[in-house]
């Protein structure tokens, strides 16, 4: 994929990364879905279907965010997980893709018998 972020913006007030592309495309999205879908092995696995659930992570925000040679950033959250880069085509799918990826990572919070405790926060 040939796309690229035209502006990133950090809200730390609304918990919030903001990125438009050079497609016209523009994506506003949470520090928590952020958080509980990085690309990290921590988070995903180092292989198919070993990637580990993300719990607790509402309150999560973003610290800073590192541009990572021409293909990405890194991302710093508060809760001391700075692993992983976030590739532009990987931003791109979380933004374009967001409501199905966020209805499932609840599917599978439930599934764990977990709950986010405020389940009518916006993503």
């Amino acid at each position: 994929m040939s796309i690229h972020p035209t502006e990133i913006n950090v809200h730390t007030q609304s918990r919030t990364l903001e990125i438009a592309f050079d497609d016209g495309e523009r994506y506003t999205m949470s520090a928590e879905y952020l958080r509980v879908n990085s690309p990290s092995a921590e988070v995903q696995g180092h292989g198919p279907g070993e990637g580990v659930l993300q719990v607790g992570k509402e309150d999560v925000n973003i610290e800073n965010v590192q541009p990572v040679g021409s293909y990405g950033i890194q991302i710093f959250f508060d809760d001391n997980h700075n692993t992983g880069i976030y590739a532009w085509d990987t931003l791109y799918n979380l933004g374009k893709n967001q409501e199905q990826i966020w209805t499932d990572y609840l599917k599978k919070l439930e599934a764990a018998g977990h709950k986010r405790r405020d389940p009518s926060e916006v993503i």
